[in-house]
């Protein structure tokens, strides 16, 4: 990492998933990781909308969960990746997006993509064949009443009136087409944490994908690629597989019977499809230097999910990756709050 390169920003995303059926605990602790992750310096912590419960949980309402957290916090940016925008009515969820960031303080990060799930497109009465199509219409929609523009009828703007948010719109996308529609629509690129339906590493994948999108950019802002990691740290290797272990093997034998992953993948197999960055924070680092996207990403996202770590321990992985993990590949905790307009690269 040379001295020219700029400061990455460190995230956390939760998908808000406990090991019960106490609901109201599992939202309580995933609350409490906003809380942890504000003091200990994460520069934005982000949230997953599902329609369908992941087991233990799932977060359907992420602004309404947002805004809680913005109450509890100071300084974190608050962001959603993603939104699932099909499912959403467009207009109504700018005025969300706008109503957060105006009580946050501007610290929005809106994330958008078009889901997958064939059950949540039949809940709500969309027609799954048509989700790009209705993620880039909603998108328009959202984009032009965030930045002030009449949106439904003549006359019409939503409030409260949106701060800027030019450099704060994301697309999670899976292609490298797709990164290149959202670079050519001013989005910046969000890269989930595995990609599925390739026997490359992830990260092989998904280097051309960031790649087109910097080369398609063409807007005045400064672009910024998401990259979202499974990383779990603990004290050696063998205290992170007893966390997260069994629960990523289950998940990707579950992905398997949708054909994501090849069927009757054995643990270590199914750790490697996902990604995974787990055991002491040195090994972590390594294995983290090693990564073809982080050279090129502006944003490191990192994530437990598929595993569900106790509460203690995902406080503790929290804890190791902004004081051990992070500062060894660059990053410093911002010391204040960061304004709206450095998302946007100014």
């Amino acid at each position: 990492m040379t001295s020219e390169r700029p400061r990455f920003r460190l995230g956390f995303l939760t998908h808000v998933q406990g090991r019960d059926d106490d609901i109201a605990r599992t939202y309580r602790n995933a609350q409490e990781l906003f809380v942890v992750a504000d003091e200990l310096g994460f520069d934005v912590g982000w949230v997953a909308q599902h329609h369908v419960s992941l087991g233990g949980g799932g977060l359907s309402s992420p602004w309404t969960f947002l805004a809680h957290a913005a109450a509890r916090t100071s300084r974190i940016r608050l962001g959603t990746a993603i939104t699932v925008l099909p499912l959403e009515d467009p207009v109504r969820l700018a005025e969300d997006i706008a109503t957060v960031d105006t009580l946050s303080g501007g610290r929005v990060e809106f994330g958008a993509g078009s889901g997958s799930s064939e059950v949540e497109y039949a809940a709500f009465g969309k027609d799954v064949a048509r989700k790009r199509e209705l993620t880039s219409a909603h998108l328009d929609i959202v984009r032009r009443a965030l930045d002030g523009g009449e949106v439904g009828t003549a006359g019409f703007r939503i409030q409260p009136r949106p701060g800027d948010f030019n450099g704060r719109l994301w697309q999670g996308v899976f292609s490298a087409q797709g990164a290149e529609y959202a670079a050519r629509n001013g989005s910046n690129l969000l890269l989930n944490r595995a990609a599925y339906g390739f026997d490359a590493p992830t990260d092989e994948v998904q280097r051309p994908w960031a790649d087109a999108h910097l080369a398609a950019w063409d807007h005045p802002h400064r672009p910024r690629i998401g990259l979202s990691r499974f990383v779990f740290p603990a004290k050696d290797r063998h205290t992170a597989l007893a966390a997260v272990g069994e629960d990523v093997h289950r998940a990707a034998l579950r992905m398997a019977e949708h054909g994501a992953f090849p069927k009757g993948l054995g643990q270590e197999e199914a750790l490697r499809r996902f990604h995974s960055f787990y055991g002491h924070p040195e090994d972590i680092v390594a294995a983290l230097g090693q990564e073809r996207v982080l050279p090129v990403a502006t944003d490191l996202i990192t994530q437990f999910n598929p595993a569900v770590p106790d509460h203690d321990a995902a406080v503790r992985a929290l804890e190791l990756i902004a004081t051990e993990v992070a500062p060894a590949l660059g990053w410093k905790p911002a010391r204040s709050a960061e304004p709206a307009s450095l998302s946007a690269g100014v």
